[in-house]
């Protein structure tokens, strides 16, 4: 892959999608990031070109991605925030046409489809990579930086939960039961658990999952289980759920020496949806002390379970800081569609373990 941009110029940027995935997370990160600058985004929607429209006055507008592709020498980069199902086909085109290319988890369906546009990003000499954000999250950040330091020992278990109370379903894409459109939290939140243990703990050799429709009226499935065994020895057990009226702790890892816990989301996403936005010299990211996850080893459920560890502030802004590089020195992406495939390949396994009631082993790991 080539370096592209002139020097020091702001890299342009189209943006194909403003829904919740374009208006909140990318759209303010890529305008935040030194180096970039939003330049297009794709949606016909008048409410959404509105939004936009308020919170960047400059950017300018096309109703379809095929008008991006008319003036491919006016980009340096296109994110892909549409449905899911349009990430192939949207990011196969923006490839033909020479253009650097960032989708949204998930990539692709399948890791077959995955490994098709990497090797076409490949061939094409462009950038192609995956918007895996929790990568940066303060818990996991953390987290890595416990695992790294040896606080915990030998890391033998690792549960990661992303769980919400929704009783009530949004509908919408992303709860339809049509295969076509990717929905359901298998693919959505499961995208992002599946990868976090994969980047801690490599590849994975078995996969069991149980996959439910939990609420009245629900078309995909709302609350899955997903039991992995790497390839090390470590397991790994991922809850995603909407129906979780008692929220678990978002990690619990168990490890020779010690363990770590620790409740509640990464605050950037909220802080997104609030229309806060990173700056220089602005704290982002950060938790109080009542938020911090606690280490150590006891048997007792009553005294707190060791000492508070203080969390990393959580970076998003980090993932199109790398893009940023990458683009310009021709470097490695923070995230490959080599990994994204990993991680679908071991989706596609908990689909079937889940649909046939077995568990899938995995050639050569994931």
């Amino acid at each position: 892959m080539t370096g592209t941009g002139n020097g020091t110029a702001p890299l342009r940027v189209g943006l194909v999608g403003y829904g919740l995935a374009g208006s909140v997370f990318h759209a303010p990160l890529i305008s935040a990031t030194d180096g970039l600058v939003l330049d297009t985004v794709v949606t016909s929607n008048p409410e959404r070109q509105r939004q936009a429209a308020a919170e960047f006055p400059d950017v300018r507008f096309a109703d379809s991605p095929a008008e991006l592709w008319r003036r491919a020498g006016e980009l340096d980069l296109i994110v892909i925030a549409s449905p899911n199902k349009t990430h192939v086909p949207v990011a196969t085109a923006a490839l033909h046409a020479g253009l650097p290319v960032v989708v949204d988890k998930p990539v692709a369906a399948t890791a077959a489809e995955a490994r098709t546009l990497a090797a076409l990003a490949e061939e094409r000499g462009v950038l192609l990579s995956v918007f895996q954000n929790r990568r940066w999250d303060n818990d996991f950040r953390t987290l890595q930086q416990l695992i790294a330091d040896g606080t915990l020992g030998e890391v033998q278990r690792f549960e990661s939960r992303f769980e919400r109370w929704r009783p009530q379903p949004k509908g919408g894409w992303r709860e339809s039961g049509d295969p076509r459109e990717l929905g359901g939290l298998l693919y959505d939140l499961g995208s992002h658990v599946v990868d976090q243990a994969l980047v801690l703990f490599g590849p994975a050799v078995r996969v069991y999952a149980e996959s439910d429709v939990r609420r009245p009226g629900a078309e995909a499935d709302d609350d899955t289980f997903i039991a992995l065994a790497h390839e090390n020895g470590v397991r790994s057990h991922l809850h995603v759920s909407a129906t979780t009226a008692q929220l678990g702790p978002r990690f619990r890892v168990l490890g020779s020496t010690a363990g770590y816990v620790k409740y509640g989301l990464d605050p950037q996403e909220g802080a997104l949806r609030d229309g806060l936005r990173p700056m220089a010299g602005v704290p982002w990211g950060e938790e109080p002390e009542s938020c911090w996850g606690h280490v150590g080893a006891d048997e007792s459920p009553l005294t707190g379970g060791g000492k508070p560890v203080p969390t990393l502030p959580g970076d998003y802004l980090a993932f199109y800081t790398g893009i940023a590089t990458a683009l310009r020195d021709g470097t490695a992406p923070p995230v490959t569609a080599y990994e994204a495939a990993a991680a679908l390949e071991v989706l596609e396994a908990a689909r079937a373990s889940a649909r046939e009631g077995r568990t899938v082993t995995l050639d050569g790991g994931a």
